[in-house]
């Protein structure tokens, strides 16, 4: 009888052999950064730092640059020879258009919903992918923020993901962070909307509108393995998937914007293309809250 042929599959398709690895710190504190954004420069290549602060990418090092991004420290770029250990400096956002009031709660409407849903899923990797909200006057009347909802399909008990909320800078692009720690979430096992609570922040609809966006976290808890033989070839393969998955709806939008590789991305419809102003894409099901 032959012998069978392990083969393992890894994000983005690179080999054992072909790994960069390290682990995050804060410089001041020298504690590891859990849940930290890693991207190879210009390519569609990443990874999440681990609870302890260490990641693995499965890429060759050799001329590339790692970009390391999370909330609350300075960006850093750093040749992927040289990161064995990566300490990132810590920063103070400025939160202009966090309003600190009380909220009544006597009134609430839930905004984002679509006319039309057609529900799928996408493993987006470690990109963050967003959803604007704009603003409307008739929000004077709920303007704070009670609960952010997304739909999520996870075959794991309490996978975890960012949730981001983002002002809007005066290009219309994503801006600084409303908050100042990461929010990270834990998501039901199945196909279900969870809602997590914001009334802590004390956050207001700002009248620029607001974006809100989802990060996967490429960590070993939310990973699943499944080994696959191929009974022509003899070929044993091991598929890694991350969970959760989040759905998506296939809306009518003027732009999307996605952030990876280490910077913001946006698109808009082409000039060729027979409607001038808006293209189809695909919006995940994230919803707000507001309240009086």
């Amino acid at each position: 009888m032959k012998e069978k042929i392990f083969l393992i599959l890894f994000f983005a398709g690179f080999s054992l052999m072909a790994q960069i690895k390290g682990v995050v710190k804060d410089s001041l504190t020298g504690k590891p950064i859990p849940y930290v954004n890693i991207w190879v420069e210009n390519e569609n290549i990443g990874s999440t730092s681990e609870e302890n602060g260490m990641f693995l990418i499965n890429s060759h090092p050799k001329n590339k640059k790692l970009i390391f991004s999370t909330l609350g420290y300075e960006k850093k770029i750093i040749k992927a020879s040289g990161v064995s250990e990566v300490n990132l400096t810590p920063i103070a956002y400025s939160l202009d258009e966090v309003v600190i009031s009380k909220s009544i709660g006597t009134k609430e409407v839930e905004i984002g919903k679509t006319n039309s849903e057609i529900f799928q899923s996408f493993d987006n990797g470690p990109r963050i992918d967003t959803k604007f909200f704009p603003y409307f006057p008739a929000y004077k009347r709920t303007k704070y923020l009670k609960q952010v909802s997304i739909y999520t399909d996870s075959r794991i008990e309490n996978a975890i993901i960012k949730i981001h909320f983002y002002t809007v800078d005066s290009n219309g692009f994503p801006g600084e962070e409303f908050l100042d720690k990461d929010f990270v979430v834990m998501v039901k096992k199945g196909t279900i909307t969870n809602r997590f609570d914001l009334t802590e922040f004390n956050l207001t609809m700002p009248e620029k509108g607001i974006f809100v966006g989802f990060e996967k976290l490429m960590i070993e808890k939310n990973k699943t393995e499944k080994t696959i033989t191929d009974l022509n070839t003899n070929i044993t393969q091991t598929q890694r998937t991350y969970f959760p998955f989040v759905l998506y709806n296939y809306v009518e939008r003027e732009f999307l914007y996605t952030f990876s590789g280490g910077k913001w991305n946006r698109k808009t419809k082409e000039n060729n293309s027979d409607s001038p102003d808006k293209m189809m894409i695909n919006e995940p099901v994230i919803n707000l809250i507001l309240t009086n």
